[in-house]
This record gives C-alpha cells, sequence and structure tokens, in this order.
C-alpha cells in the first residue's frame, strides 16, 4: 500500500521519522523505520529534517498472510456498539482485550471481533484493518473504527490534527491541592526500559494534559481524576500522572502501587487493589467531526463495572 505525505508549515525541521508518526498514528515509529520511504523517487534517511512542501511518498508492506486479523476472525465476546453505519462503527472497549494480532496474541483482539460483526476499511493493512487510533490493553472505553476508505483517510488526519476531544476518567494515587491543573511535558520511549514511556527535558514528543479534579479521598490517599487528552502520545495520561506524583490505581507499569500498600487499612479496598488486573483508566468520552458528513459526534461510555465497584468502596468504606 502506497501513502503519500506533503510536508506543512508546522511541521518544518521536523525528523522524518516524527513526522511521518503524526501522520500515521496508527503505526508506532519504530514500525514506521521500517518501511520504505522516498522523497522524488530518491530514499531518504528517517534522521533527515523534512521542509515545507516537501512531498514524500511511504510503502507500508502487506502482512505476512499468516498474520492476517482476517484470518482469525472470532466472536469471542459480545461488542458494546455505541453506533455504527456505512462509515464508522463506534463501540466501547473492554479492559483486558488485545487492539489487534501480534506475536502473542494472534486471535481474540478487538479488531478480529470486529470483523465477526462488520467490514472495516482495508487501507489500516490486513493487521490494522479500520484502526485510525488505540487504547492500550487495559485501557476500556471509547473507540471509533473506519468502516470505509474515505472514512479512514479523514479520520487519520483528524487524530493526527488533534481535531477532537477525549476525555478519560483514572483513578489515581494521592490527593492533590488544586481543582484544576495542565501537565504538559514532552514524551520519548525509556532509554532503560523500551516498553516504557518517559518525560523528557529534551527530545520526545510534546504533550499536553488537562487534569480536573472530580472526587478525592483524603483518608485513603486516592482521587477521581477527568483527563482531557489535548494530544496522543503513547501512554501519554499514565506517564504524565505518574511523573506528577498521580500514578493511576492498579497500573503495573507506571503505578508504582506495591510502595504504597501499606497505608491503606481498609481491607476491601486493599484486597481489590492487590488482586485486579489493569489500570483504573477508561477512555469516557470522545466527539468528533464525521468523516464524511461533517457533523458533530459525541459518544460517552460509563465507567467499567470494575471502576464502579472501586468507586462503591471508596465511598462506603
Amino acid at each position: 500500500m502506497q501513502r503519500e505525505f506533503i510536508v506543512s508549515e508546522n511541521d518544518v525541521g521536523t525528523r522524518l521519522d516524527k513526522f511521518l508518526a503524526t501522520q500515521m498514528p496508527e503505526f508506532s515509529r519504530s514500525e514506521i523505520q521500517k518501511f520504505s520511504v522516498s522523497r522524488g523517487g530518491v530514499s531518504v534517511k528517517f534522521s533527515d529534517r523534512v521542509r515545507i512542501g516537501e512531498m514524500y511518498v511511504v510503502i507500508v508492506p502487506d502482512a505476512p498472510k499468516n498474520a492476517t486479523a482476517a484470518d482469525n476472525i472470532s466472536c469471542d465476546f459480545d461488542l458494546d456498539i455505541l453506533y455504527q453505519d456505512d462509515d464508522i462503527i463506534v463501540i466501547n472497549k473492554p479492559r483486558g482485550v488485545v487492539m489487534y494480532p501480534s506475536a502473542g496474541n494472534k486471535t481474540g483482539t478487538l479488531v478480529q471481533n470486529l470483523l465477526c460483526y462488520t467490514s472495516l476499511s482495508s487501507l489500516g493493512g490486513d493487521i490494522r484493518p479500520g484502526v485510525v487510533h488505540r487504547l492500550d490493553k487495559d485501557t476500556s472505553g471509547v473507540m471509533v473504527f473506519a468502516k470505509s476508505d474515505a472514512a479512514y483517510r479523514a479520520l487519520v488526519k483528524t487524530f493526527s490534527t488533534h481535531d477532537l476531544t477525549r476525555k478519560y476518567e483514572a483513578f489515581v494515587w494521592g490527593v492533590p491541592n488544586w481543582e484544576s491543573a495542565t501537565i504538559t511535558g514532552n514524551i520519548a520511549r525509556s532509554s532503560r526500559n523500551r516498553q516504557k514511556m518517559t518525560m523528557v527535558k529534551s527530545g520526545g514528543k510534546p504533550a499536553e494534559t488537562e487534569v480536573t479534579v472530580i472526587d478525592a479521598w483524603s483518608r485513603f490517599g486516592i482521587s477521581h481524576f477527568r483527563c482531557n487528552l489535548l494530544t496522543g502520545r503513547t501512554h501519554q495520561i499514565r506517564v504524565h500522572l505518574s511523573a506528577h506524583g498521580f500514578p493511576v490505581l492498579c497500573d503495573p507499569t507506571y503505578g508504582h502501587g506495591t510502595n504504597r500498600f501499606g497505608s491503606v487499612k481498609n481491607p476491601e479496598l486493599l484486597e481489590f487493589l492487590k488482586t485486579h488486573n489493569g489500570q483504573m483508566l477508561h477512555a469516557s468520552y470522545l466527539s468528533f467531526k464525521h468523516p464524511t458528513t461533517g457533523k458533530i459526534m459525541t459518544f460517552k461510555a460509563p465507567l467499567p463495572a470494575d471502576m464502579v465497584e472501586l468507586q462503591e468502596i471508596l465511598e462506603n468504606a
């Protein structure tokens, strides 16, 4: 599959791989670095700095036949479909479900279950048909997928330019002395652990998160936050909150939870925190322009059962 991108004034001076990552958010930067990229018919280096008006041609290779999502279409779980038409399908993703097939998850993924119910745009490739944004395996909430090719192209642009509203809810360690705050700070892959992201003083990608306190339980040292995602970096909310002393509860990567268990005296709460799998983070709100009609579409997903259970423990303990 061939795709073409023209450099705008806002992208001048950016490394080529970073520029392409903003244009193709459905792929990670490491994945993009494996693609064939040319300018004017000549191969280029990913470390090159892009200039205004340049057009880059990207060849996205087809996935191996045995790795396609369509080869293992499954109906392992019922989908919570919030909306669908000929162009898009919006669902409430359950926690614990991987987005699409990978080396360690060849079946039972979200995309494979979607294909059981509907067709998706092939422009995302054989592994990621219709995928225009991602949620971590253990993050639940609202997601949109492209069913038509026209919708795919439009939605990719929408997410790359951040021309939409995304709000999350999270239960975190810590009680702030403020009601709202804006967290800014570049995010890059950790040099110590390539599976993790981290805030950096230089380099990385700019990231901004607006945080509002919904509720707080001082006796437990726990708060309920609403996070408005102004950029869309990998693990952004989890990294930003953890770096500022408010790690998401039950987050095995950034949560530092075991360091705080000693302060939890309520047995029911302690049992929940010790035994629950998956960070207490939920994509509760998504608003964007419909890719073909231009109409503003707004979707909300209520807190999943486990976060409701946690909230009830905190309120009733």
